[in-house]
């Protein structure tokens, strides 16, 4: 490895000759943040001694890498950093109108750290207030204003200082660095003069040559420097295969529209405002693009031998973050460019127009989710769910994805239309089986069915602008939800035919125990294979029976809930008053047939859409248009085929109530039941008889 030492070379020297980029692999910068106050203080209270008193000082050697006509630090970061913004200051202070001082002082910048590179850039193109005199009275009050007026403020008041700069730790620290400048040389005569003319602060420059910039070399050289975090990394990558490599995705636009630009501003103060965690954005912004990531990965995967399902988890529990630069071609570039300056440009719920615009906003309005998505609720709203939410699941970012879909295809975002296609969108995914327990498990709970669903859902969103339109009109046969999808067309149809039934097809969908799936009320009110089979009134009565009866889960104790099952024990099917034998045991409770009588509310659902049982729970809804539960209960008379141990659990309250398992034991003969202590009894001692 050679070498080249120059000695006694000052900071203006070398950007003079040398444009100076702090690389990526390079920490923060460090010395001007609060628990390095003192390293940072001594540091410039040594160089004001030497200017003051003028002796030269050297400051060591700063190691670098030349490439072209640039210079990469190695070690000496901090010091060139404090040096360029000591020049800044005696430039702002003393020469401020001096362009051609200005330019060379741009030299100096951060390679790959946007918001940091724009912040210099932005300080060398701006001349700030600081040194005004601030209006006060005298030549001694100015002075006196001046002097206490920290810098930092006036820099962050000022209209070029972006909001969302101040969660960059580099920029926060330069900032704190500027104001103890301020503090120990405003009053310091001649600091330019000082600096780059009589060269009092130098340092030794040694030049690293035929040797590349790599980790491994920093790390051992520096063993101060931090790893950058996942975010800096993948932007970096992004950046360097959107301008190099042949790829050069963004050639053709202007500065203001490139990634890298609107990563440092727009896109970033986005989540600033709203969506950061801890005063950072790393993650939030992580989050986002992973997701995006994974929907193009579910779409078009380009995986080089890895299997799609395999990847597609990786990206949902955020295990591939080394990995992600490997997926994003130019078409996800893209997709991931559009979806930033859409949600940078949306609002959540309705924006309050500022005075004097007559109600127009610049930004579109992204309407509230109004009806309940069940398990699925976000915190918030979906955006935030992916951004900061707390592990999103597979279908809280297949919502996710529709809501983005819609937002992409319909510049104009209408309410109703966007609230009609999440709500489709909402009753497909939440459609799962329920077991007999009561146990409802995600449609979506693999990486295959993630892709599944994602193509399903990719396929509706062409007709997303109305969904029930395209649903009435275009056949689609699905791989996943088809029993949902039949449906949904179904209630298309109704509500095409005549858009008057609408809100009574949505109140069934959002009650608690239907959630989404009422082709059972529809058939309760007449529906087999035509929607002119519907009777619309008896249809009402239904959604108002559901509405009052079923719309809240029900504790296992509840009294309401024993009075729904001693009404159930009065329905009779084909003869047969024996609803419970909707679940059986392999395991006996002595030589008893263990059944149970709903001991979860959730186990219903299961129950409505049995084939084999649900008549019993459509006759129940048709007594109940007309009669509540005891109503039920006192009109029951015993029919001659009714065992008396199944009557007396109709007409004795006491008996289900005192039952807290809910689980019954039936001997071969059918003429007693045991009211089983426990659900996993597998004797009946204890258990009280009753005949």
């Amino acid at each position: 490895m050679a070498m080249n030492t120059n000695d006694n070379m000052t900071f203006y020297e070398l950007i003079q000759e040398k444009r100076v980029e702090i690389p990526i692999i390079q920490r923060d910068y460090a010395q001007g943040r609060e628990d390095n106050w003192e390293i940072c203080r001594n540091f410039l209270k040594a160089i004001r001694e030497s200017v003051e008193n003028e002796s030269a000082v050297n400051l060591d050697f700063v190691y670098g890498n030349v490439k072209g006509d640039v210079f990469y630090p190695l070690d000496g970061q901090q010091r060139l950093t404090t040096l360029f913004l000591l020049h800044w200051y005696a430039c702002m202070k003393e020469r401020p109108e001096d362009m051609g001082i200005r330019e060379t002082l741009s030299n100096f910048t951060y390679e790959t750290r946007m918001s940091s590179r724009r912040f210099c850039k932005a300080l060398m193109s701006n001349v700030t207030a600081i040194f005004a005199d601030g209006g006060a009275d005298g030549h001694a009050a100015g002075v006196a204003a001046r002097r206490e007026r920290e810098p930092s403020g006036a820099i962050e008041d000022a209209k070029w200082f972006f909001a969302s700069w101040r969660q960059d730790s580099t920029i926060r620290a330069m900032l704190n660095t500027i104001d103890m400048i301020h503090e120990l040389f405003f009053e310091v005569e001649d600091l330019w003069g000082a600096l780059v003319e009589k060269k009092l602060v130098t340092f030794h420059l040694l030049i690293l040559e035929d040797f590349g910039l790599s980790d491994d070399l920093y790390i051992k050289m520096n063993a101060r420097g931090r790893l950058l975090t996942p975010f800096e990394n993948l932007k970096a990558e992004i950046l360097d295969k959107a301008q190099k490599g042949g790829w050069q995705w963004e050639e053709a636009l202007p500065l203001e529209e490139k990634f890298s630009y609107k990563m440092d501003r727009e896109w970033t103060d986005f989540v600033w405002d709203g969506y950061r965690k801890n005063d950072l954005v790393d993650e939030p912004h992580m989050n986002f693009i992973t997701t995006l990531v994974m929907f193009r990965v579910a779409k078009n995967p380009k995986l080089r031998g890895e299997k799609r399902a395999d990847v597609i988890s990786q990206l949902n529990e955020n295990h591939a973050d080394r990995k992600l630069i490997h997926y994003i071609d130019e078409k996800t570039f893209e997709y991931i460019y559009e979806c930033y300056e859409l949600y940078a440009n949306a609002v959540h719920g309705t924006e309050t127009a500022e005075p004097g615009t007559h109600g127009v906003t610049s930004k579109r309005v992204i309407p509230e989710l109004t009806f309940d998505m069940w398990r699925h609720r976000p915190e918030k709203n979906l955006l935030y769910q992916i951004l900061v939410g707390n592990r999103p699941s597979y279908t809280h970012k297949v919502l996710f994805y529709a809501q983005t879909e819609y937002l992409l295809r319909n510049e104009n975002v209408g309410e109703e239309k966007f609230l009609d296609w999440m709500r489709v969108v909402r009753n497909i995914v939440s459609r799962a089986n329920i077991t007999p327990d009561g146990k409802r498990y995600d449609l979506i709970r693999s990486p295959e069915a993630f892709g599944g669903v994602m193509d399903l859902v990719r396929g509706l969103a062409r007709g997303c602008g109305d969904i029930y339109h395209y649903l009435n009109t275009n056949p689609l046969i699905p791989a996943y939800a088809k029993e949902q999808m039949r449906e949904e067309r179904i209630k298309a149809r109704i509500i095409c035919a005549n858009p008057a039934h609408k809100q009574l097809l949505f109140d069934l969908e959002d009650n608690e125990l239907l959630r989404g799936r009422i082709l059972f009320a529809l058939q309760c009110a007449g529906y087999r294979s035509d929607i002119a089979e519907i009777d619309f009134v008896r249809l009402a009565q239904i959604r108002d029976v559901f509405k009052r009866y079923f719309n809240k889960e029900l504790e296992t104790g509840a009294d309401e809930f024993d009075l729904l099952r001693r009404a159930m024990l009065t329905i009779e099917v084909n003869g047969e008053y024996c609803f419970y034998k909707y679940w059986w045991s392999y395991w006996y409770a002595g030589d008893a047939d263990k059944r149970k009588l709903f001991p979860v509310f959730r186990e219903m659902e299961d129950f409505v859409v049995s084939k084999s049982y649900g008549e019993y729970f459509a006759k129940l809804v048709g007594l109940l248009i007309d009669r509540d539960y005891q109503e039920i209960i006192d009109h029951f008379v015993k029919p001659e085929n009714m065992e008396n141990w199944q009557y007396r659990l109709i007409k004795e309250e006491d008996l289900l109530k005192n039952c807290k398992s809910k689980y019954i034991a039936i001997p071969e003969d059918g003429t007693c039941c045991y009211l089983l202590k426990s659900k996993r009894t597998t004797d009946i001692e204890g258990s009280p008889r009753v005949e």
